[in-house]
């Protein structure tokens, strides 16, 4: 994906966006409402460079106010749409590159935290999944048809049965409601089958167990 064939062809440092419960897929989309001057600046910086901004979950203890501890592992993203409204905020859309670890926060002279960052745990993000993904889909069907339906959310259901195993699966996990530490672990997932057990995991956790049962018998 645009051009990236190994982990070498990446940056080897990152501009980091903290944002809690925002997670970002390799080939996945995440759009964002950008309105503070420092991120303002980071995007200014990426459009002028290579496009590129690493998203990242703060963490909910240590640090310092304004400043807080980082996950160890984010996602390298690619601005692949952009807007700047009236009110000069800007809204871009990132696109999912590949997952990174970081090694070390730099110190900068940017008013956004940069990091050196490694990709080795994560080669197999820069090419999609063969043809012929083995996922529990039926089960997944059936877990988020009970959370939809007992948080009272809507879903398109032909969109559901019709997406490719890696998007569904990607699309679940990034727009349900789930915890910042929930979320970080499916990013985390090692593989796209493992992320989809984790997320039927985190669905069935969410209902209640009569009427999950209940489904899967009719």
């Amino acid at each position: 994906m645009f051009g990236y064939r190994k982990p070498s062809d990446l940056p080897a440092t990152a501009a980091l966006f903290p944002l809690s419960g925002a997670i970002l897929f390799p080939r996945g989309q995440l759009p964002l409402n950008v309105f503070e001057p420092r991120y303002l600046n980071m995007v200014d910086d990426a459009l002028a460079s290579d496009r590129i901004i690493g998203m990242i979950q703060p963490l909910s203890e240590g640090g310092t106010p304004g400043r807080p501890a980082l996950a160890g592992v984010g996602t390298l993203g690619r601005i692949t749409s952009f807007a700047e409204t009236e009110d000069g905020r800007y809204l871009i859309t990132l696109t999912g590159v590949s997952r990174f670890r970081v090694t070390q926060e730099l110190e900068t002279t940017t008013p956004y935290r940069r990091a050196s960052v490694t990709y080795d745990w994560f080669a197999s993000d820069l090419y999609p999944p063969e043809r012929g993904l083995n996922i529990d889909r039926e089960r997944l069907r059936l877990a988020l048809q009970a959370f939809v339906d007992q948080h009272g959310y809507e879903a398109d259901w032909d969109a559901v049965d019709a997406a490719e195993p890696e998007m569904l699966v990607h699309a679940i996990a990034a727009l349900c409601p789930f915890d910042p530490a929930a979320k970080q672990a499916l990013l985390e997932s090692e593989t796209i089958a493992d992320r989809c057990a984790a997320l039927i995991a985190l669905l069935e956790m969410g209902v209640d167990n009569d009427d999950l049962s209940g489904r899967r018998m009719q």
